[in-house]
């Protein structure tokens, strides 16, 4: 009698392993196994991570997908995935906000490691991870013939980046670069001014500015969660678009700065702002116009971490290319960000 009852265990369980298909999208002869790497893709995203698993491998291990949850959460609902028949094969998607990881448990860790800086440096950076599982649910008996499903996922953030924008031509410096996945690039961005209100974007003349007109500039973070405010480390100048220009002009460098540079906020919110007098670069002066390239390095950091970058205030003096009034110049801008 035992030996009956072990052929027919045997039996009942290889007609439900195919049975499970169903009417998914999933081909026996490449999905009769258990699940592997290879089945969940993770894209790392400026608002949300999403995860894709490919459901036909666990349901062949006997589940629905219905059944994977993140992190545990299998009692509510917003934390299990949706599933999708309509893709090859058959998958399961997660979306995690970015700005609310915490309610289905997955976490944000900022750790120190070893990389390379804006600088070009070898250097200590920060890097933001955000990591999580999905499972499957233990049973309620004491034994089960099903394996015990576990999906880790990780998405890591620099929060130090060196970003190029094209030249100003118009009346915005604007920085329009590509999303990729795992940075915050997209989410910066640049803006010229023509007062301290900083509603109005600055209009560069044909003729280009005068001497010692007061620019306001403005580096702004949006669509990203508030959990980040932006921090300019270091603003400088060059008479050409290379950032590495052996000619520069700092503006400031955390509290030194130039004198005629007025540093309105940093690090307190998702808006940055500074101003500075327009100046002309000696090397220019066998040309009617003087270009300046702005460049500024940028950090993001948690809301409570800002006031660590913050260094004590010093004295700090700069030698100062005074040049005479009559002499314009255009502003060409580009933009230099480290998150």
């Amino acid at each position: 009698m035992d030996w009956l009852c072990l052929i027919i265990f045997l039996i009942s369980r290889t007609s439900v392993g195919g049975s499970h298909f169903n009417d998914y999208n999933c081909d026996p002869s490449f999905h009769s196994r258990l699940p592997g790497e290879r089945d969940v893709s993770v894209y790392c995203g400026v608002q949300s991570i999403t995860l894709k698993i490919n459901v036909c491998p666990v349901l062949y291990a006997g589940y629905m997908g219905t059944d994977l949850a993140l992190n545990g959460r299998h009692d509510e609902p917003h934390c299990r995935g949706f599933l999708s028949n309509n893709t090859f094969p058959a998958a399961v998607l997660f979306s995690i906000s970015l700005s609310s990881l915490e309610a289905c448990g997955s976490s944000l860790v900022v750790s120190t490691v070893k990389g390379i800086n804006a600088y070009g440096n070898s250097s200590l950076v920060q890097i933001g991870n955000i990591s999580g599982y999905i499972d499957t649910p233990d049973p309620t008996t004491i034994i089960t013939y099903l394996p015990s499903l576990l999906y880790k996922f990780s998405c890591s953030y620099p929060l130090e980046y060196l970003i190029n924008a094209s030249q100003l031509v118009t009346s915005s410096a604007a920085v329009s670069v590509k999303d990729s996945n795992g940075t915050f690039i997209s989410t910066l961005r640049l803006e010229l001014y023509n007062d301290s209100s900083f509603s109005h974007q600055l209009s560069l003349p044909p003729s280009g500015l005068g001497l010692k007109t007061r620019v306001f500039a403005a580096v702004t973070a949006s669509n990203l969660d508030s959990r980040w405010n932006v921090y300019m480390e270091y603003c400088y100048t060059t008479p050409s678009g290379n950032p590495n220009d052996e000619i520069r002009y700092d503006l400031f460098l955390g509290c030194q700065k130039d004198p005629q540079t007025t540093v309105f906020e940093n690090g307190k919110s998702q808006m940055s702002r500074f101003s500075f007098e327009v100046f002309r670069f000696v090397k220019h002066k066998m040309e009617k116009k003087s270009t300046i390239f702005l460049h500024c390095i940028t950090k993001l950091c948690r809301t409570d971490d800002c006031a660590i970058l913050t260094p004590v205030r010093s004295v700090f003096h700069y030698s100062y290319f005074h040049a005479a009034n009559h002499i314009n110049l255009s502003l060409d801008t580009v933009l230099r960000t480290l998150t």
